[in-house]
């Protein structure tokens, strides 16, 4: 565990160097020029888009910094050959493979964790709000976020023991969209029951191999307050254990991958 962790911390570190907080202070910037420009809306108008933007903002910047961060992760250190000189010492390739991640996922919360808090100033800024109740919405949907983004950084990082960085970049991508934008709709064919009975095995396998990505946005309900879930507590906590169920199926595939493969 010391050699996980000892390897989690350099990604860490290695991470934070590559100026992405730089990156996040830029994005606040352009949302505090933008936001003004919403005042010709309606008081109620105003702060529903507000809401859904900042929320966009986040889970869109965030995925974007996931796919970067892990999928030059592996390939950079085979191409700087550091990677023979780390594996030459007493560390096993999935002590490696695990470590990078870790430290990759430190790195992605603690730069989603700066955005979000500065998104949520801005926005309190703009819309003259002080009431904790108020601002915790906006706070309790990036935790679904963070989930969301550690499995798409678990594809990312799966793949990156198969193909190069640009096949990745795209598969990773297509992956995240497909489960973003298609997720409901295979659901929904999944558990309607006047689906016929060979388009829903195929959604049931799409739903089977591809995570939900869907699962984890919850923009709606804090946007529209007639759209409440049920029981909040136990929808985090079961799309917190689907995330982490597909994360460690997706790092033991790519282990066993990194494991085997020749460099």
């Amino acid at each position: 565990m010391k050699v996980i962790l000892s390897i989690a911390k350099t990604t860490f570190a290695e991470a934070i160097r590559r100026k992405v907080l730089f990156i996040i202070f830029l994005i606040g910037l352009t949302f505090v020029g933008i936001a003004p420009g919403l005042s010709v809306l309606s008081a109620r108008q105003e702060r529903t888009v507000l809401v859904g933007f900042t929320l966009g903002i986040i889970q869109l910047t965030s995925a974007l910094i996931a796919i970067v961060l892990t999928v030059y992760l592996i390939p950079n250190e085979i191409e700087r050959r550091t990677i023979y000189t780390i594996l030459s010492k007493p560390v096993r390739r999935v002590q490696f493979f695990v470590g990078k991640y870790l430290g990759a996922v430190a790195a992605l919360g603690m730069m989603m964790a700066a955005m979000t808090a500065l998104l949520i100033l801005v926005f309190a800024w703009q819309q003259r709000e002080t009431s904790i109740a108020q601002l915790a919405p906006l706070a309790k949907a990036p935790v679904l976020y963070f989930i969301q983004m550690s499995l798409l950084a678990a594809v990312a990082m799966c793949f990156s023991a198969m193909v190069q960085p640009i096949v990745n970049f795209f598969l990773s991508g297509g992956v995240y969209l497909v489960g973003t934008l298609f997720g409901t709709v295979f659901q929904t064919l999944q558990e309607n029951q006047g689906t016929h009975p060979a388009t829903k095995a195929f959604a049931t396998f799409v739903m089977s191999i591809l995570p939900n990505f869907n699962r984890f946005n919850v923009q709606n309900p804090i946007i529209n307050p007639n759209a409440q879930i049920g029981n909040e507590a136990a929808y985090y906590l079961s799309s917190t254990a689907y995330g982490l169920a597909y994360i460690a199926v997706l790092l033991i595939i790519g282990m066993i991958a990194f494991d085997r493969r020749e460099f």
